[in-house]
């Protein structure tokens, strides 16, 4: 590989507010039967660095996993390993990626891409600006491929980023890694005999979301609208907000049947009922929420409440706990 995009992990948190308020509900996330030691945890402490091995442990792990191909068409196929789902079209007018996960990981998602046919590399699409899922851009760029993404992940790709939840801090990217072709609403692609409809979801897991319809194909890539199976992150940084999030899911369901296959962020490829499933989630945690918040009470009295008691054992099963999850709903209504 010609080179490899480097994000160094910053330090310093965004504010004493957010430490303070924070301080409380990570002490409650430590006490939650079976959460995994290795997740990322909020940094709550203001005389402790922010994570600095968020990214490293990413690149780590990225660099020695294989990638995981599925076919989901003759012509689309989802591909899995450190990071953001990846989709990959392939056809004569050559390959068409859906983000590009770790740089670590680039050989091996060059290995897997290579498998698939002998066209070449065109066209790399950004979900969003977020580094799992653009930290591979500079070295697929390289490799000949065309960025595109919406007009605010360039925006936030040109400057140091911030992650509050996992306290953790990105410097801009690189000139290589930067989409070259931008948009503020919707973008529409023929490629390889397909129609492609690009979709900006506004202020919903970022101010930079899009998703991705192939109409021929019948498969739709969310990026980080959805998280299948899990507590999604609300990047409340960026613009992210629970409401937007339902609004962006309910955008991807209306151009849904019961045979599309969706691939979410993160997890297992999935369907509509899945992402139905999905929605009835937020949907029922924003009201929660949003009514304790109405009674005037606390992000730390709306986290003792446990609002989400009853969903625990289907969905608290990601990096985003539930304390952290209600604290994000709190924030973001």
């Amino acid at each position: 590989m010609k080179t490899r995009r480097d994000f160094l992990m910053g330090s310093g948190m965004t504010t004493a507010q957010w430490l303070t308020r924070r301080n409380m509900l990570a002490q409650v996330a430590a006490q939650s039967a079976g959460a995994p030691q290795a997740r990322p945890v909020v940094n709550t402490n203001p005389a402790v660095q922010p994570n600095l091995d968020l990214a490293q442990q990413l690149r780590t792990a990225a660099a020695r996993e294989a990638i995981k191909t599925t076919k989901l068409t003759d012509t689309i196929f989802l591909l899995q390993g450190v990071g953001g789902n990846v989709v990959c079209q392939i056809g004569p007018d050559g390959k068409l990626v859906i983000d590009s996960q770790i740089s670590t990981g680039t050989p091996h998602l060059l290995d897997a891409l290579e498998k698939l046919d002998e066209h070449k590399l065109k066209l790399l699409v950004n979900t969003h600006w977020h580094f799992d899922h653009t930290d591979g851009n500079a070295a697929l760029h390289l490799e000949g491929a065309f960025i595109l993404a919406h007009d605010n992940t360039r925006s936030r790709l040109l400057k140091p980023q911030t992650i509050d939840t996992y306290a953790a801090q990105f410097p801009a990217a690189p000139d290589a890694g930067l989409p070259q072709q931008t948009f503020a609403e919707s973008q529409a692609l023929w490629v390889n005999n397909d129609h492609l409809d690009l979709v900006h979801a506004p202020d919903a897991h970022t101010d930079s979301d899009i998703f991705i319809h192939f109409n021929k194909g019948n498969v739709i890539h969310t990026g980080d609208l959805w998280f299948n199976g899990m507590y999604p992150l609300i990047d409340i940084g960026s613009n992210g907000s629970i409401n937007g999030m339902i609004r962006g899911v309910d955008q991807v369901l209306t151009l849904a049947d019961q045979r599309t296959k969706i691939v979410p962020g993160h997890g297992a490829l999935g369907d509509k009922a899945a992402l139905q499933a999905y929605r009835e989630m937020l949907v029922t945690v924003a009201d929660r929420v949003e009514k304790l918040k109405a009674l005037g009470k606390t992000v730390e009295e709306a986290v003792a409440a446990k609002p989400t008691a009853d969903l625990d054992a289907a969905w608290a099963k990601g990096s985003i706990q539930p304390p952290t999850f209600v604290a994000l709903v709190y924030d973001s209504l």
